[in-house]
């Protein structure tokens, strides 16, 4: 299999999940989805909107371009976090899908406050779509801790096997 369809099925993933997150989450109340929770941010909704601007971070990167300037999260309704979202990503997934496979191995330079790195596209786009796992596995948790405990299962794997039939 090559990096090319590796990656683009990543970036498919990424939407997928997104989309079940935001399915999931869309008929809950603003009274639970703003509930305060022990966790890297203190809401559910912080979270997604955490998410939306890590992966606005990285497609800035992996495309070579200003990032993109959004209205801070407190002044964002839901459905603006969502949509922000399912965008975000849907942008990722494009552009993915455009590059070839001397694309996403080409390297590029990081230099900010908190690093400085050199790596190839795939890793980024792999970091990416990652750290957005490792948040919604936090969303789940926060979720149970509130009452909310009908999420359906989004693993990678879930998703190629749900693609395949």
């Amino acid at each position: 299999m090559s990096l090319k369809k590796i990656m683009s099925n990543y970036a498919d993933y990424n939407l997928w999940v997104n989309q079940q997150f935001v399915n999931w989450l869309s008929p809950k109340s603003d009274e639970l989805l703003y509930a305060e929770v022990p966790s890297s941010f203190s809401t559910i909704m912080k979270t997604l909107d955490h998410i939306w601007s890590t992966e606005e971070y990285w497609f800035s990167v992996i495309s070579e371009t200003a990032p993109t300037e959004k209205k801070i999260e407190n002044e964002l309704s839901r459905d603006q976090i969502f949509e922000g979202l399912l965008n975000a990503s849907a942008k990722l997934k494009q552009f993915i899908h455009s590059l070839s496979e001397e694309d996403l191995v080409k390297e590029v330079k990081i230099t900010n406050p908190w690093f400085e790195c050199e790596l190839p596209i795939s890793e980024y786009l792999i970091q990416v779509i990652n750290h957005g796992t490792y948040h919604r596995g936090q969303i789940v948790t926060m979720g149970r801790n509130i009452g909310i405990t009908d999420a359906s299962n989004t693993d990678y794997n879930f998703y190629n096997v749900v693609k395949q039939k």
